[in-house]
Formats: C-alpha cells, structure tokens, sequence
C-alpha cells in the first residue's frame, strides 16, 4: 500500500516548522515527518517530535544533496514501521531549491510506495507586505513551485494588509491556492502530481550560506540579548533552545532578519527537571560574517 506525502517548502525562517505542527495537529491520521535543517544541530526536529507519529531529522546540510542517500532510505525505514505512517509530510531546509526534490519524488520507483500529492509553499505575511527579499531567485523558486500557498505570521499585520499579501504573492509569480483554516485536510489527498512528471531544475543554492551550530551552558540573558541585536543586520536566520543562568525552563530563541522572539520552549526539548544546555544555529550569507567572531560572541554570554 503506497503512503502518501506533502513536501513543504519556504525560505529561512518563513514558518515552515510551526505550519507542521499546526498539520500534524489537525490531521486526524498517523503523520511521520522528515527534518531536513541547516546545521547539524537539528532544532526544528526538536520542535516536530512531539506531534509526530515517527520523526527523521536529516541535518547539517540541504536535502538535495541527501535525495538519493539519507532521504531516500528514510522513506523506506518509515514504510517499513509497525504499524506504518498513513502519511509523510518532508519539511526542506529554507535554503533547498525545490527543482531537485520533486524530481526524484516523482520518479517513479519512488512514486509507487509514497506519491507526492501536494506542494505547500510557506509564505513569511509581513515580508511579503514589506518587499522584503522579493527579487530572491531561491525564495521565487519555492514559492512558484507550490500548489498550495501557507500565509504565515498573518497575526503580525494590520486587518487591511491581508488584501495587500496575497496581492504581493501573486506578483511574485505564485499561483498556488492560498490555504484557509479549514483547508489543511485537503493536502494529502490532493492527488495534482504524476510520476515522472518533474523536470530536474537548478540544483541546491547551498553554498551561498554559512551555518554555525553552536552549543554551551546557562547564558546571562541581557548579555545575549545585545549580542543578537548587534548579529541581527548580517544574520539571516537564527534559532535555537537557550538555558539561562537565572530559570530552570528552557526558552525558545527565534529570529528572522531583525524580528526576535523569546518563549518558553515546547516540553521535549530538554530532559525534564534538569538545566539544559543551549544550542543555537545561526545562518548568514557567505562573507557577511567571520566564524571565528561569532564564536566569541556567543562564548562572551555564558554565565
């Protein structure tokens, strides 16, 4: 019996991972999920495990480069579990171009055991309203590529900047249907792919950033704070699950560009009643920022 799988997509910091959780959340089915992220400590996969029926994280790269090893086996690992997934739902690092990825889901040796049914493009609301990014060849890919479209963050604009969104996706080139609350269940049944239907476009775009995984103790919270505030104007993307020196929960760090949120971490992240660790994966463009340097930084908030 073949498996059915919803692939989504979206640049750095779009939503992607909260969107899966909101899936997983509302499917009413047993939904394996495959982690795909840009570093090699794997924090959206922390983020998914609970809601999922099995998890795979694929880390520290893009998963074009794992297609015809790790992600491939994957799938064949999940379809083997008892009792098996009725569905896969693969999230791609932000930095994947889609071209690649549905090539070899749509081959059809592939196809016979998990078809690919539905594309969702996750959409960034008030970047899109902003302009932010909007000539970027790997953002215009993944949104072009959807069949369905994910506005994420729409809490974030004013009720009159709706209209102005999709207004601005669809300027992008995007023609997938923008998904409503009620639309979710549609995904996995959607059926708008056929083997071997896929040309195999531009490959990864991998190497135009530099990721750095980083791990240590409690950190002095003012002390880090500054730290991402001077980071922000060349970060891209940063994440991470942060122990502070003061609290016994973990918190949840997210930021994308200069917009930063600190919340208490979902249960899971870290052993329970024991002070964890922080672990951040920071991402910016090649040449906007020295290793070495951020390092420093990061070691310079520990307590």
């Amino acid at each position: 019996m073949s498996v059915p799988v919803v692939l989504v997509t979206g640049f750095l910091g779009a939503g992607k991972t909260s969107f899966i959780n909101r899936l997983l959340a509302g499917a009413g089915m047993r939904i394996a999920a495959v982690v795909n992220d840009f570093g090699a400590v794997n924090i959206d996969a922390e983020l998914i495990a609970g809601s999922a029926d099995g998890i795979v994280g694929l880390a520290n790269g893009c998963i074009c480069c794992a297609l015809q090893g790790d992600l491939l086996r994957t799938l064949s690992l999940l379809l083997r579990r008892e009792p098996a997934p009725e569905g896969i739902v693969i999230e791609t690092s932000g930095v994947a171009e889609p071209g690649p990825i549905l090539a070899s889901l749509l081959d059809p040796v592939v196809w016979r055991e998990t078809p690919l049914e539905s594309v969702v493009g996750v959409a960034d609301a008030p970047a899109l309203v902003t302009g932010e990014r909007k000539d970027d060849r790997l953002l215009l890919g993944q949104l072009r590529a959807a069949d369905f479209v994910w506005m994420a963050k729409r809490d974030l604009l004013a009720p009159a900047q709706a209209g102005d969104a999709e207004a601005a996706l669809r300027a992008l080139g995007a023609r997938g249907r923008v998904l409503g609350e009620g639309d979710l269940g549609l995904l996995f049944g959607a059926g708008l792919h056929e083997a071997g239907s896929a040309a195999r476009r531009a490959g990864p775009v991998a190497e135009r950033f530099e990721s750095l995984s980083w791990s240590g103790g409690a950190l002095l919270l003012p002390r880090f704070q500054a730290t991402m505030q001077a980071l922000a104007p060349r970060l891209v993307r940063a994440k991470g699950v942060l122990a502070l020196d003061d609290r016994r929960e973990a918190l949840l760090f997210q930021m994308v560009g200069r917009r930063a949120t600190v919340a208490p971490a979902p249960q899971g992240t870290a052993p329970e009643g024991t002070q964890p660790g922080s672990r951040l994966v920071l991402i910016w463009e090649i040449g906007d920022l020295e290793r070495a340097d951020v390092v420093r930084a990061l070691e310079g908030c520990e307590a």
